[in-house]
């Protein structure tokens, strides 16, 4: 069975909080993860609070820009899910304050925000991805071009919103119609049955891996979002040859968006004990009992811990992603 991925201690020191300034948690903010981000984002200002750092909540009274603008902090930890939080717009902007910022920069969240750019990366690459047709702004497709089931879902959401598995034609159509809600652009992907796994990634190194096992066919919102809906194994129960695969798949793609410090992959093992990369999260959910937390967790990085080595790398790297971005491989 894999092992629990302890290896992430070793002398790193925590940012002086008497020498760091006013942290500005961005929470909130407009996209239809607000709800979520809210919840990150308390999470966040109460392990940094109790930790020692002085503390501003930025977006939940007051628009995001307006709440930097006002308050300047000295360094910002995004909590930000969704649109203009992960798509690399508040990233520009705390880049044009000069503000260090957690998390990837302006170009690798627009390219991890975006499905279809994201997972034309991912096959160039070679990185293996379900079969999926991209329907742009014209007409929508009649009929889907895989056997049923399939996934529709919106170029540019997350936490499963406006996505939608299809069990039949009867369905579809409403499905493209949902998605189309939220975006122009869809993916019409094949449905890959298996094991739901996510792959986190901290200080660039995999961390251990998390099996979902939600009550419903799938991952959606109510899996990821209501209790009792999903059951959690940290880590995943795999064997370690499979486990080491699907870690560095994870940290692969990672890679290849030029992520920075931290994210999370989700992928499916499928039948045959293949993995297939659906996408990746810049900034996933940060509550003690989210996924990339508990994943930490598991390394012996406890959440206090995590909100202290995320802000860390924030101001040990800067806010400059042309200087400090990794390079698409």
């Amino acid at each position: 069975m894999s092992g629990n991925g302890k290896n992430f201690g070793g002398g790193r020191r925590d940012p002086d909080p008497r020498s760091v300034g006013l942290v500005g948690v961005l929470l909130g903010g407009p996209s239809a993860e607000r709800e979520i981000s809210l919840k990150s984002g308390r999470a966040v200002s109460r392990a940094l609070r109790e930790s020692g750092y002085r503390v501003v909540e930025i977006g939940e009274a007051e628009g995001v820009a307006e709440g930097i603008a006002a308050h300047n902090p000295a360094v910002a930890f995004v909590a930000l899910h969704g649109r203009f939080g992960e798509d690399g717009q508040v990233q520009r902007l705390l880049e044009e304050k000069d503000i260090p910022y957690t998390g990837s920069g302006v170009e690798a969240s627009r390219r991890a925000m975006n499905k279809v750019e994201s997972r034309r990366l991912f096959e160039a690459a070679g990185l293996p991805v379900p079969r999926a047709r991209v329907c742009g702004p014209g007409p929508p497709p009649r009929k889907s071009p895989f056997p049923y089931p399939v996934v529709v879902k919106p170029a540019r959401e997350g936490s499963s919103i406006g996505l939608s598995l299809v069990g039949g034609p009867g369905e579809f159509q409403e499905a493209v119609d949902r998605a189309r809600e939220h975006d122009s652009e869809i993916l019409i992907e094949e449905y890959i049955p298996g094991r739901e796994l996510t792959a986190g990634v901290l200080d660039d190194r995999p961390l251990p891996l998390v099996e979902i096992r939600p009550s419903s066919p799938f991952f959606d919102f109510e899996a990821k979002y209501v209790p009792g809906r999903s059951d959690f194994r940290v880590p995943a129960r795999l064997p370690d040859r499979s486990s080491r695969r699907i870690q560095q798949l994870g940290l692969a793609a990672h890679r290849v968006l030029g992520c920075f410090s931290f994210s999370r992959a989700d992928i499916i093992l499928g039948p045959g004990g293949r993995p297939y990369l659906l996408e990746v999260n810049t900034i996933p959910g940060f509550t003690a009992t989210s996924l990339l937390p508990q994943a930490a967790a598991a390394a012996g990085v406890d959440f206090a811990a995590l909100c202290r080595r995320l802000l860390g790398a924030a101001l040990t790297r800067g806010n400059y992603q042309s200087k400090t971005e990794q390079k698409i491989i």
